[in-house]
């Protein structure tokens, strides 16, 4: 599979990217947990380029790779705190609204509420809301995994 553009982006576009991502880090949410979020939203949507980056961000922070490895079945693994289950929940619920799926349900926000501010709830959903704009345009532009941004 080949790419499909090789030029940069409109350079406002970039800007208001980067005002999208001081946003999300004010909001307070451990920057390990907001690279689980995004690698678990990358995983379902199936973009490479987006998981590969957002593995290479998760070490860098500290995250370990027994739990890199598990974020994929985080609810069949010991390795996640009721937070951060919370957290994949939510992030699972959001992405996945496809063919009437019902999406964030109460009980699901809920659950995030019982763990998050209001503030870091925004962050989070911010995160995967960004993800999910940068796997649609991965997947239709062809973008290979192997960059990091």
């Amino acid at each position: 599979m080949e790419a499909r553009t090789t030029g940069p982006a409109n350079p406002d576009v970039i800007t208001a990217i980067q005002h999208l991502y001081k946003a999300i880090h004010a909001g307070g949410v451990d920057q390990r947990l907001l690279s689980l979020v995004h690698l678990r939203t990358s995983q379902i949507n199936g973009c490479s380029p987006c998981v590969f980056s957002s593995v290479e961000s998760a070490r860098k922070a500290g995250e370990t790779d027994e739990r890199l490895h598990n974020v994929v079945a985080w609810r069949e693994t010991p390795f996640y705190t009721e937070r951060e289950r919370a957290a994949l929940a939510l992030t699972e619920a959001a992405t996945r609204l496809q063919d009437n799926a019902p999406g964030v349900t109460d009980a699901i926000w809920e659950a995030a509420a019982d763990h998050f501010s209001e503030e870091q709830l925004g962050a989070i959903t911010l995160e995967i809301a960004l993800t999910n704009f940068f796997n649609r345009i991965n997947r239709t532009v062809r973008e290979q995994a192997g960059k990091t941004w």
